[in-house]
């Protein structure tokens, strides 16, 4: 048997809110089929490591993913630092934009776009 995008298990979620606007950003910004969405880490940021979220196309040493309908990319490696993760969105007064709350992290960031492990 051979493992498709459908059969592997996502290691991350995604809540209703972040769905709805990833929808509506790939609708704005009319993103090409061949693309999806890329979830994953690099190094930098105050506490070592940020996350990585937008629209790419699918590299070597990628896993493909179904979330919701939306097609997720994230390198074989970064699952390590992400499992478990849910990915939201906040629309409120205090704070706009993707939040990620990691599991996995150590410590996070104030502005909760970088972490450590």
């Amino acid at each position: 048997m051979s493992v498709t995008a459908e059969t592997l298990t996502a290691p991350v979620t995604f809540t209703e809110g972040a769905v709805k606007e990833l929808y509506k950003l790939k609708e704005q910004q009319e993103i090409a089929d061949d693309f999806g969405l890329r979830v994953g880490v690099e190094g930098g940021g105050c506490s070592g490591m940020n996350y990585v979220l937008g629209f790419d196309q699918k590299k070597d040493g990628d896993q493909e993913y179904y979330i919701e309908g939306i097609k997720v990319f994230m390198h074989k490696a970064h699952g390590l630092y992400l499992a478990g993760m849910q990915i939201d969105f906040q629309d409120g007064l205090n704070a706009r934009g993707f939040t990620f709350n990691n599991p996995n992290a150590a410590s996070t960031c104030g502005c909760g776009t970088s972490f450590s492990v």
